[in-house]
């Protein structure tokens, strides 16, 4: 249990090596973990910079999954004002491998809208960056479905861990910088991540993400400097366990 809470504390780290300065927020990769017919999964997630995801996916045949999520991130402080919503929808193909390990594949389409003010206490508000966002992306999901069980405070914790890789294309089109009209940008993000699941109780589990965010074109406004890192809970109702 030590490692597990030694990879906690790693993650826990990351974000704050993070900076903040582009018009792009990820949300986090949705990893459903789909194993059968029927089976729903749900998540709720956010993190220290308030950019918070509620996700949802749903089997519809034994190998054919759909997968939505929603994302907000909304602040007010001294030096700037956020304003990013943004949603995104997907369609995808799961297996087992070797009973114990699901393998997912998916693509699909995001769209959302961003704004960004900035301002000192001298100035007030000195520049103001609006546009609309649109993302095409591809995502592999893999991981063991069989638990790790570790006893601590007098109780045992199940533990999964596992990866994604996730490859994104963004537009920031409609951009205007001041209120005036400005050249739009595009970029491609690559972003592996890590997860680690904790059982709670029943199919709830607590769920820790994090990664890396690169930007395959440089960009001034649309570049990979946010955080691929969230922490929240997920439910996964319906589905197979460590083996069938």
């Amino acid at each position: 249990m030590l490692l597990v809470f030694h990879r906690i504390r790693v993650l826990l780290v990351l974000p704050l090596l993070a900076s903040c300065s582009s018009l792009y927020f990820p949300p986090p990769p949705q990893v459903p973990l789909l194993t059968q017919k029927g089976e729903w999964s749900g998540g709720l997630h956010t993190n220290f910079s308030q950019n918070t995801s509620v996700q949802g996916a749903y089997a519809f045949t034994d190998h054919l999954g759909v997968m939505g999520s929603a994302s907000f991130l909304h602040t007010d402080k001294k030096k700037r004002a956020e304003d990013h919503d943004f949603g995104e929808v997907g369609l995808g193909y799961y297996t087992r491998l070797r009973d114990k390990r699901v393998l997912e594949i998916y693509g699909g389409y995001g769209l959302g809208h961003t704004k960004r003010v900035e301002r000192t206490p001298a100035e007030g508000v000195t520049r103001t960056l609006e546009g609309n966002l649109t993302k095409y992306f591809a995502q592999v999901n893999y991981t063991s479905k069989d638990k790790k069980t570790y006893h601590v405070l007098g109780r045992d914790w199940p533990v999964t861990y596992g990866t994604a890789l996730r490859l994104s294309y963004v537009n920031l089109s409609n951009f205007r910088l001041d209120q005036q009209a400005h050249a739009s940008e595009d970029n491609i993000f690559l972003e592996p991540i890590t997860y680690t699941r904790i059982n709670l109780v029943g199919p709830v589990d607590f769920q820790l993400i994090s990664g890396s965010n690169f930007g395959l074109k440089h960009r001034k406004y649309l570049k990979a400097a946010n955080s691929v890192f969230q922490f929240g809970v997920v439910v996964n109702v319906g589905g197979q366990s460590g083996s069938k």
